[in-house]
C-alpha cells in the first residue's frame, strides 16, 4: 500500500494511528490530514525522536496497515 491510498482514507486510518503514537492527541492526528511530513514533525515533537527514527516508525506503521487493511 502506497502512502496516498493512505492519505486519502485517512479518516479509515486515524484510529489506528492513535493506537499506534498514544501520546498524539486525537486533534493533532486529525490536524496532520494524512500528510506523511506533518505526522512526522508531530512524531518528532511530541516524541522527541529524529526525523530518521520518526521515518522509520511510520513505515513499520504503514507496512502494519498493508497486512490489515
Amino acid at each position: 500500500m502506497n502512502w496516498n491510498t493512505i492519505q486519502n482514507g485517512w479518516k479509515e486510518y486515524e484510529g489506528d494511528a492513535k493506537l499506534q503514537w498514544s501520546r498524539l492527541s486525537p486533534a493533532q492526528i486529525k490536524a496532520t490530514q494524512g500528510q506523511r511530513q506533518h505526522l512526522s514533525a508531530r512524531l518528532q515533537e511530541v516524541y522527541a525522536v529524529s526525523p530518521q527514527e520518526a521515518e522509520r516508525q511510520i513505515a513499520d506503521w504503514q507496512s502494519r496497515q498493508m497486512e490489515n487493511p
